[in-house]
């Protein structure tokens, strides 16, 4: 297969795109004519849909509208295009917060469209919850295989470590890390690394005492890490490398047709990609403090907004199909570690 993956800048694109070529780095998914364009003339027939407007709780709250457009837009965009050019097959990408605060846990397919998303993130809940609805109405009308698969929350390299919006996990990592430089006074390494990913905070690199002023906005200093929210959320993570074998095995081995059985209703079809690996996020912390050495404490910030208690699904779809993760958290963060100090 000539296979393109949107979004292939991105943690799971750049992943991704060590088993599949060309890329999309330059493909502007706002417009329908560059992506059928593209299509043609590169004659792909299959499609891995990464791309989409992300962030972390901050920047979903701060701009949802803007996510809501660019993600309805794009999704819609790419569908009718791979449709109108023939191509074979579309795997999409969706998350695990289009689930409602008020389903029973791990996550199942028959969920997805049960209650409210929570309210922190809604539009690119909703958005996200439009690409399946969209991929099953092609199915349905043109028997078309779109495939839909929601993973759990990914990390890796290539990760966005952007404090301002980035997810939990590099947003802790990277907080543990400036912090334990704070505590061995390694200001080469500080100011390497706001060079290398500038925080907005922090706009004059040649004082000292500039450096750390900015670093308090962040909740970073010697000897605590402010983290935002009780702790108390379970979350469940997945090596970058490990969705991209999914990916893999998915375009091999699995379509749409192998999703449901003796020609019943065709609803609840997407595949759960997981590690079946659930920690809190306050556990998290102390597993990232352990392995980057970090000596101090934390401070759970109550007043900001801790998300959807509980994010975790169910994988035994694909499980079922033969496949399973093989990197585990604990050694998943070592690997961030060496990668992100190299």
């Amino acid at each position: 297969m000539n296979t393109l993956v949107t979004g292939g800048s991105g943690l799971v694109g750049s992943a991704i795109e060590s088993y599949f070529k060309p890329s999309s780095k330059q493909l502007n998914l706002m417009h329908v004519e560059d992506i059928i364009r593209y299509i043609t003339l590169n004659k792909i027939d299959s499609i891995i849909h990464c791309a989409a407007k992300v962030g972390g709780i901050k920047a979903n709250s701060d701009h949802l509208g803007e996510f809501f457009y660019k993600n309805v837009i794009m999704n819609t965009n790419l569908l009718h295009a791979a449709h109108e050019t023939g191509v074979k097959k579309v795997v999409s990408f969706m998350s695990t917060c289009v689930f409602s605060d008020d389903v029973e846990y791990p996550l199942t397919p028959c969920q997805i469209h049960m209650g409210e998303p929570h309210p922190s993130n809604y539009a690119y809940a909703y958005a996200k919850r439009m690409l399946e609805v969209r991929s099953r109405a092609y199915r349905d009308q043109y028997g078309s295989n779109f495939v839909t698969v929601i993973p759990c929350n990914i990390y890796g390299p290539n990760d966005n470590f952007n404090l301002d919006t980035s997810h939990v996990l590099p947003a802790i990592f990277r907080k543990i890390y400036l912090g334990k430089c704070l505590q061995e006074n390694n200001w080469d390494a500080i100011i390497r690394d706001i060079n290398q990913r500038p925080l907005d905070q922090i706009i004059d690199l040649s004082s000292n005492i500039q450096v750390l002023a900015g670093l308090e906005k962040y909740g970073i200093n010697e000897n605590s890490i402010e983290i935002w929210g009780s702790g108390k959320p379970l979350r469940e993570f997945l090596w970058a490398d490990d969705l991209a074998d999914a990916c893999l095995y998915l375009m091999e081995k699995i379509n749409f047709k192998d999703l449901y059985e003796n020609n019943k209703e065709i609803r609840n079809t997407h595949i759960n990609i997981g590690s079946s690996e659930e920690i809190s996020i306050k556990d998290l912390a102390m597993l990232i403090k352990n392995i980057i050495g970090y000596k101090g404490s934390f401070i759970f910030n109550t007043t900001k907004p801790d998300g959807t208690f509980k994010k975790t699904i169910d994988s035994s779809k694909i499980n079922s199909f033969g496949w399973k993760n093989k990197v585990s958290l604990r050694e998943g963060i070592k690997r961030i570690y060496s990668w992100y100090i190299a």
